[in-house]
């Protein structure tokens, strides 16, 4: 979810680059990013593009909202390095378009084209060699992924296992543990989490 719902203990709670807001608790597990990949029986029969100019001439799958794209390669904003390059892309008719993530996850392993979609996604799908990453050294969007909860008064030591529990399995740093477990980081340099 995009806030802390009052009705239950601890949510699970991912924001890309608004700033986290509201009155409650929340602790950083990991960094998610949103990376594009495709079935290797897709990216076999079209073709392995090395810049994002050339997925206009690919499939592609995107979520119905996404009306552009913004990839950035090297260095990020606020970076100590001179500034990387960035590219915009409004995408032609994609190949599907839906607000639910888990169809185009099933399509791209079906091999019906490329899309984006977060690590924590398609970890499992990346290391089995079922999905391969796709313009590996340009960031598209990397989410940040808190438990929260709604006060810290009366808390029940079950809620406080349960988070630590949470932070203690996903780092609770800004690294996405989903590509580092799948072995396909971005590589460093190359992206920064948003602000």
């Amino acid at each position: 979810v995009e806030t802390v719902d009052e009705n239950y203990d601890v949510s699970i709670i991912q924001v890309g680059k608004q700033p986290l807001e509201g009155d409650f608790v929340a602790r950083l597990l990991a960094h998610s990013e949103v990376i594009t990949c495709a079935s290797p029986s897709y990216l076999d029969r079209n073709g392995r593009p090395k810049h994002p100019r050339e997925l206009i001439e690919h499939d592609t799958m995107l979520p119905s909202h996404a009306r552009e794209i913004t990839f950035q390669h090297g260095a990020i904003q606020g970076d100590d390095e001179p500034p990387g390059e960035s590219l915009t892309l409004t995408p032609g008719r994609p190949a599907l378009s839906s607000v639910h993530g888990d169809t185009i996850y099933a399509a791209a392993l079906a091999g019906m084209g490329i899309s984006g979609l977060p690590s924590y996604v398609v970890e499992t799908a990346l290391r089995d060699g079922k999905l391969e990453r796709v313009l590996p050294e340009w960031r598209v969007l990397t989410v940040r992924v808190y438990a929260g909860m709604p006060t810290r008064k009366y808390v029940p030591a079950r809620t406080r296992a349960f988070i630590d529990f949470l932070v203690k399995s996903f780092g609770g740093r800004e690294h996405d543990p989903w590509l580092q477990a799948a072995g396909c980081e971005t590589p460093c340099g190359a992206v920064k989490p948003a602000q």
